[in-house]
């Protein structure tokens, strides 16, 4: 009896001890799969995140292109004041997307062409060109420092700089950023800084364009983001000329490039007019301008198939356009075509001009 029962439990051992044997050979044989599964969970996995992710992204950009699209359609960009005097329904023989414009031979007085050229409008920059003529008048130390202030933070546009405030420039840098690259604060701070401060330098401004016979032309500020600082396409030909005659504006109105170190920095400017950097243009003094109030503007003095040209183009629909219309006539010059008048406005339309620009 105790025989038998002792074999029962030998036998039983020895079964279990065959049961765990093939349950840890199982084991073994399926753990290379059970990873391999879980391996292939993980990889999914992170795909399907970056599915997701892709979805998530494009349905922002969807949306937020949606959402632009209804903000453009309910507050459209703001006419210009030659749109708005409807200056721009003037046609002319050299389709210039200008809407004003006047080009003269600088030693004759001679109009080659000329286009709404009555129209008193708003400047933009162009303003900075007898900004730098008061200073260069003054003959005031070229080598003093300046600080930039906040005072000279833009208020009237909101407009960025590079020019923080605290930064301290000479007078000679800050003509230079003004002429060339249309620093709104270089221009503000050389105001401001002037003897007698800002009002003092904007009553000359305004004596200064009187003398050189600018009759229909007023000064507010020394940068022309102010939309009140307002002239006409001859009155513009006449400060040209005059601020031709500066050596110092005609050097840093044409200046491609220059660098100014502020503390452990330095700033590289650039000229906002490319066609200085252009071979085929012989460039004694240019100045552009931009504010929505003026559209695209550009001044400039150059030398074209022999003839010294000022040519005079204001309200352009585009950064480019302006240039484009500089190169047009150019090629009209170069190809010695008769003198040419286009699109002056009828008296109903100069009248529209006035009112529009002064009761802004």
């Amino acid at each position: 009896m105790f025989w038998s029962h002792q074999m029962e439990s030998r036998n039983s051992l020895r079964r279990m001890v065959v049961f765990l044997g093939l349950m840890i050979f199982i084991s073994a044989l399926s753990l290379p799969q059970v990873e391999a599964a879980q391996s292939k969970r993980q990889s999914v996995k992170p795909a399907k995140q970056a599915v997701v992710a892709k979805r998530k992204i494009s349905r922002t950009l969807l949306s937020t292109k949606r959402r632009s699209v209804i903000r453009a359609e309910i507050v459209p960009l703001r006419p210009s004041f030659g749109q708005l005097a409807g200056l721009h329904g003037a046609r002319d023989a050299l389709d210039l997307r200008s809407s004003v414009a006047l080009v003269i031979d600088q030693d004759t007085s001679e109009v080659l062409f000329s286009k709404n050229d009555k129209a008193v409008l708003p400047i933009a920059s162009l303003t900075k060109l007898m900004t730098g003529l008061v200073v260069s008048d003054a003959r005031l130390p070229m080598n003093e420092v300046i600080t930039i202030t906040q005072a000279d933070v833009d208020t009237e546009k909101g407009s960025s700089s590079r020019l923080k405030v605290g930064i301290e420039l000479s007078r000679a840098e800050l003509l230079h950023l003004s002429l060339m690259s249309s620093e709104n604060r270089a221009a503000h701070a050389l105001g401001r800084s002037y003897p007698g401060g800002l009002p003092v330098f904007v009553g000359l401004m305004n004596a200064k364009a009187r003398l050189i016979g600018m009759s229909d032309t007023n000064y507010e500020e020394p940068t022309g983001l102010s939309s009140k600082n307002q002239s006409s396409a001859r009155d513009l030909v006449k400060l040209v000329s005059v601020a031709y005659g500066d050596p110092t504006l005609r050097e840093l109105s044409t200046s491609p490039a220059h660098q100014v170190a502020v503390g452990h920095r330095t700033l590289q400017y650039n000229n906002t007019n490319r066609l200085v950097k252009n071979p085929s243009w012989d460039i004694g003094l240019q100045k552009t301008g931009y504010i929505v109030e003026a559209g695209q503007c550009l001044v400039m003095q150059a030398k074209v198939a022999g003839r010294k040209l000022i040519m005079v183009f204001l309200d352009s629909a585009g950064k480019l356009s302006r240039l484009g219309d500089a190169e047009r006539v150019r090629r009209w010059v170069e190809s010695s075509p008769p003198p040419l008048t286009a699109g002056v406005p009828p008296l109903a339309v100069a009248a529209a001009v006035e009112k529009v620009a002064f009761s802004r």
